[in-house]
Formats: C-alpha cells, sequence, structure tokens
C-alpha cells in the first residue's frame, strides 16, 4: 500500500472520532489553560481529514502513484467524511435536515454511477465541479460547526451550505450526462454479445443433435421381410 491510499484509508478512521467528538455538547478538552469545547475539537479533526483528501492526491499525482483502488476509495472517504458530519450537524439542530439528505441523495447517486461506471470498465474521476463542491462542503460545514457555540455565524452557514447545493447538483447532472449514456450503451452491447453467444451455443447444440441422429440412421443395417 502506498502512501496516498494509506492517507485516504485514514480519512475513513476520521469518521468516528468526527461523530463522537460533536455529540459530546457538554466536553471540554483542558490543555496547559486553554479549554477546548467539543465544536473546537470537531472542526480540527474535521480539517484534519478534509487535509488528508488534498495530500494523498497531490502526492499520488505528484509520485505517479495513482492507483485503481485509490481512485475509486478516495470519494468513498469524502462521502463518509461529510456525510457523517451532516448527520451530526442535524442531530445537534445546527443544520436543516432536508439539506443534509438532499446533498447525501446525491452523493449516494454519483456513487451508485461510479460503481456501475467501474463495473463496466470506466473510472470516473473527480470533475472541476466535483473538486469545486467538496472545497464549498468544508467551508460551509466549517461554519455550522462554529454555529453551534456561536449562533451569530448561523445566517452565513445556511448561505454557504446553499452554495454547496447548487455545486452538487451541477456537478451530479455533469457526471449523468457525461457518463451515463456510455455506461448504458456499454451494458446493452454486453447483453447483446451474450445473448448472439447463447444463440449461437445453441445452434450448435441443434446441430450436433441433428448429425447425431443423421449418423444412427445411416448406420442401420436394412433387412429384406422375411418369406414364409
Amino acid at each position: 500500500m502506498n502512501l496516498p491510499n494509506a492517507l485516504t484509508i485514514l480519512r475513513i478512521f476520521f469518521v468516528p472520532m468526527l461523530v463522537a467528538a460533536l455529540v459530546q455538547e457538554n466536553f471540554a478538552l483542558h490543555v496547559r489553560g486553554v479549554t477546548v469545547t467539543n465544536e473546537w475539537l470537531s472542526l480540527a479533526i474535521f480539517l484534519l481529514a478534509a487535509g488528508t483528501d488534498l495530500l494523498d492526491g497531490f502526492l499520488a499525482r505528484r509520485w505517479k502513484q495513482v492507483t485503481t483502488i485509490g481512485t475509486l476509495l478516495d470519494p468513498i472517504a469524502d462521502k463518509l467524511l461529510v456525510s457523517a458530519a451532516m448527520i451530526s450537524l442535524v442531530q445537534m439542530r445546527a443544520m436543516p435536515g432536508w439539506m443534509a439528505i438532499l446533498i447525501i441523495g446525491r452523493e449516494i447517486a454519483v456513487s451508485g454511477l461510479r460503481a456501475i461506471a467501474a463495473a463496466e470498465g470506466y473510472i470516473i474521476k473527480a470533475s472541476d465541479l466535483g473538486k469545486t463542491k467538496m472545497l464549498s462542503q468544508v467551508v460551509a460545514i466549517s461554519c455550522m460547526m462554529l454555529s453551534i457555540r456561536h449562533p451569530a455565524l448561523h445566517p452565513a452557514s445556511v448561505v454557504l451550505m446553499w452554495g454547496v447545493i447548487v455545486f452538487a447538483l451541477l456537478s451530479a447532472v455533469s457526471y449523468f450526462a457525461k457518463f451515463w449514456r456510455k455506461v448504458d450503451e456499454r451494458v446493452k452491447n454486453r447483453r447483446r454479445q451474450e445473448l448472439l453467444a447463447l444463440e449461437r451455443k445453441r445452434r450448435a447444440r441443434v446441430r450436433q443433435r441433428g448429425s447425431r441422429a443423421a449418423g444412427g440412421l445411416a448406420g442401420t443395417i436394412w433387412k429384406p421381410p422375411e418369406v414364409n
């Protein structure tokens, strides 16, 4: 396993730590006279995890260690991190539930498209719109985390989340418009080839049976009827 893939897996392990830090509302960590409340700890974990997303992609391209498993695992790790953060924020009533459902539903739909495309030999890489959406998610979620103890930031966080919704929908439309027809045609062609192969096998079996039947008739010895 190379370092970029290890960073991707590390980002997945940050997810339960983030949820645990967010849901502990009365948690406070005292370090050398400085009190770190749960929202600041959650923000630190979230930004650290998001930083691994930038770092693993940079290292993979710089060291030419881009792998298929990394390309597939990286967006899954991103979606787990973002979905966990949003669900926790909804639980804490810092984020409207319908926003989280809409964004997470988009993530599931795009993940499904990626899985189908991968099965047909296509690897869907993150587009510029997708990368912009991820950056806007990090900013909006960070602002919402801070709005837990600082309500004055809540209106700004909602506006930022609206931006996330716009980028999420635009990037989803872009992915489906670009790859859905290709994947659909590949699936139809594969099924057509499978049906043709089955038909050729069926005809071959029919011809083989016909040959055996003809051979059996040719090998039969004709005997004249007996005369009394």
